[in-house]
């Protein structure tokens, strides 16, 4: 991500500070302080009935071609549980419901910067895919047929969510 230079309500070029206990740009005019704060990120650990886990092979960056579980942003003004959903909706056009909550994680991205990624088991209503242009292709699998997810997160979510 690339830092701000100057403030956004002035203009006035920043400066670094310690301020509540980090180094922080901040504006010597007008006080404004630039908080650098985690982007929310949703992902779908996706079961269906037979309890066979949904993964998608990804076709943009990051990790392009690499199998994964669907998620993506969540946007302003959404809750967390509702953007999982929509992003799993966008990925694949599975509707499902929220089953629980499996875990929060920070993780910093090259890409994105700061991170802070929402993890929820959903339970999918159908198994009708239709993939969109972020993803070269889905499926349900069983425990013992699954493609090599090596994204290190996704690893860990799928051992966290304690599956099958």
């Amino acid at each position: 991500m690339k830092p701000f230079a100057f403030c956004p309500h002035c203009a006035t070029p920043l400066n670094e500070a310690f301020i509540d206990g980090r180094d922080r740009m901040n504006c010597p005019k007008c006080g404004w302080v630039h908080y650098v704060n985690p982007l929310p990120v949703t992902i779908a650990f996706t079961v269906n009935k037979n309890n066979e886990l949904l993964v998608i092979r990804r076709a943009h960056e990051p990790a392009f071609n690499e199998w994964a579980l669907p998620g993506g942003f969540i946007e302003a003004g959404e809750r967390p549980e509702d953007g999982c959903l929509r992003e799993l909706y966008e990925e694949t056009s599975l509707e499902g419901s929220i089953d629980r909550l499996i875990g929060v994680w920070h993780r910093d991205s090259d890409v994105y910067g700061s991170l802070m990624v929402v993890a929820y088991r959903v339970i999918a209503a159908h198994e009708r895919i239709a993939i969109n242009h972020e993803v070269f292709e889905a499926g349900f699998y069983r425990p013992d047929n699954l493609p090599l997810v090596r994204i290190p997160l996704h690893r860990q979510i799928i051992e966290a969510s304690r599956w099958p």
